[in-house]
């Protein structure tokens, strides 16, 4: 597959990056990246994942824009208020870049739905607020054999990481946390608070950590980076790194 000429001049600037190049754009292109929740994370990866030029995008998310959203959620604006998040998504994306395939679906994800919404992805990326979804969705990831990028924040911390619980001996979300957080029981923002420019570097941070787990195999940048968890600390500011091993209990990946 070739690039046309108008996606040539688009997406130039990472063409001329050797650790990208002609083969990893048109990589990008043929992939299809779910994105569950469309809040503080959901918004700037959504911008940069639309910008890396993905071909196809699945958008998730049953709630309104609201006013106090527009601190941190950078696809809303004050007209969008009222309006359901994962439609006002869909029309920022058409206003972007109208060669990109999208989906949309403005429900709640739950054991019930969430393998037909994620469908045959080729990257799941998960920036919901509550430990009960993301479990739901990294054991749909598993069970349909997709990696999964789980991304959080609140206040000044942020937290992203790779799960390739369907693989032999690389874990899942659920090694990660455990089954303690299967109940309805999350802090929220509103509660805690959080610092706007956070949620944006966690974001699209995320965002390109799912460029590069999407670019394995077919350009230099590519790495998963399974089981790999990083923190972002906006305090110092700081970033470190570490490494979950598979749990061999695991009701969710560990026959796999």
């Amino acid at each position: 597959m070739s690039l046309p000429p108008e996606r040539l001049d688009r997406f130039a600037r990472h063409i001329v990056l050797p650790e990208l190049g002609g083969a990893g754009q048109v990589a990008l292109m043929e992939t299809h990246v779910v994105l569950v929740g469309l809040g503080g994370i959901g918004s700037p990866a959504l911008q940069y994942l639309a910008a890396a030029g993905i071909g196809q995008l699945t958008v998730i998310d049953d709630g309104d824009v609201e006013l106090s959203n527009l601190q941190r959620q950078t696809i809303y604006t004050q007209r969008d208020i009222g309006h359901a998040k994962a439609v006002a998504a869909r029309r920022w994306l058409a206003n972007f870049d109208s060669a990109i395939s999208v989906a949309v679906h403005d429900d709640r994800v739950s054991a019930a739905n969430a393998t037909e919404l994620i469908g045959a992805a080729s990257l799941v990326l998960d920036g919901t607020d509550n430990f009960a979804t993301r479990l739901v969705v990294s054991d749909a990831c598993v069970s349909a054999g997709i990696p999964l990028l789980s991304a959080a924040v609140g206040r000044f911390q942020g937290q992203v990481g790779a799960f390739g619980g369907h693989l032999p001996g690389q874990p899942c979300y659920r090694c990660f946390v455990g089954d303690a957080f299967d109940a309805e029981d999350c802090d929220t923002c509103a509660e805690d608070g959080m610092l706007g420019a956070m949620a944006g570097w966690a974001g699209t941070f995320a965002a390109m950590q799912a460029v590069r787990l999407l670019l394995e195999g077919h350009a230099a940048f590519g790495d998963a980076q399974y089981g790999k968890v990083h923190l972002l600390d906006g305090m110092a500011p700081a970033l470190r790194s570490f490494t979950i091993a598979k749990d061999p209990a695991c009701k969710a990946c560990a026959e796999v």
